[in-house]
């Protein structure tokens, strides 16, 4: 068995695998379990997740990601990682040869609990997040749960974009000016942002909706790093108020595949709610998607978040896949 070759007979050898320190092992090392994640991204979420890799190779020569791997056999099985992030810990990822498709994914669990176990320890850590995308619900909930972890259902939902080719431009409500992406948005949106998930359930997933500084990190790593995709600034939408040039709501739009493009960020402001203005961005994004010939449009969703899933329900998104955001804080 060559090294990074899949692994057989893992659910009923647990006991004999190796869990080492992930800052041991350079990126050639690791190439071949990452590679084969990059191909179950494509295959699951339609999803090109090859920039990716090759950002995380570069980390992982670096030596600065906080992790494990499983050995079975002298072979590579699995590996996991977090990112420090001030007094938050972020689970970036975890991946074995043959897991993710169900509920057993022992090699994924076992370094999942290594690796919680690390972290919770660290000091000056108080909390920590994961979404753990390629996971059904359920399938890696024993290393978090018993650790103290809070689970928050998470849809991904994808909508087919060919019907909206036709469509006219979005029509605006008096007053409102629809503006593509631009650099200067920054501070803006992030005001925005943060004012939009003030109260909100998704605030208790991901903490940097707490602050306007945190959102402006947010904005920071979904167009910086290709994680999300590659950010596409001429399908990213504001709307902003014509008299005070304030925004009112935007969409956030990366390229995952040639043809498939992700909403990273959707929001409008809490007083403008229930005009449409949710429905007209997702129309005009996937206008503009399907002019330049692209097939998908993809997003995710809190799953009891109702208003937000009945938008997407009534604009014809469907399902593809259920996960968990995972969250522990050590101050509870």
């Amino acid at each position: 068995m060559t090294l990074g070759s899949p692994i057989f007979g893992l659910r009923s050898a647990s006991s004999q695998m190796e869990v080492l320190d992930l800052r041991h092992f350079n990126a050639a090392q690791l190439r071949p379990l990452l590679k084969e994640e990059s191909t179950r991204w494509e295959r699951r979420l339609r999803w090109d997740y090859s920039s990716s890799i090759e950002l995380l190779l570069e980390y992982l020569d670096g030596r600065v990601l906080p992790g494990y791997v499983a050995m079975y056999g002298g072979n590579v099985a699995g590996y996991t990682f977090g990112v420090m992030e001030g007094a938050k810990a972020v689970i970036g990822d975890a991946f074995a040869f043959g897991e993710t498709e169900g509920l057993e994914n022992p090699v994924c669990e076992t370094l999942l609990h290594h690796l919680i176990e690390m972290l919770q320890a660290t000091p000056g850590v108080d909390r920590i997040e994961s979404q753990l995308l390629m996971f059904p619900v359920g399938a890696l909930a024993g290393p978090f749960l018993s650790r103290g972890f809070r689970s928050y259902p998470r849809l991904f939902m994808v909508g087919d974009v060919a019907a909206a080719s036709g469509v006219d431009e979005v029509k605006l409500p008096l007053g409102l000016r629809l503006e593509a992406w631009r650099p200067e948005f920054y501070d803006a949106a992030a005001e925005l942002i943060h004012r939009c998930y003030d109260g909100h359930m998704d605030s208790g997933i991901n903490d940097q909706y707490r602050s306007v500084h945190g959102s402006l990190r947010f904005l920071h790593n979904i167009i910086r790093f290709p994680g999300c995709g590659t950010f596409d600034a001429l399908n990213s939408w504001l709307l902003r108020d014509e008299r005070t040039n304030t925004p009112q709501a935007v969409l956030l739009s990366s390229r995952v595949r040639d043809d498939v493009a992700h909403v990273t960020q959707l929001c409008v402001t809490p007083a403008l709610r229930g005009l449409g203005l949710g429905r007209m961005l997702l129309q005009q994004a996937a206008r503009v998607l399907a002019k330049r010939g692209g097939s998908a449009l993809s997003l995710t969703v809190t799953e009891a978040n109702t208003a937000a899933r009945r938008l997407y329900d009534e604009l014809g998104y469907r399902t593809l896949h259920r996960f968990e955001a995972m969250v522990w804080d050590g101050s509870e």
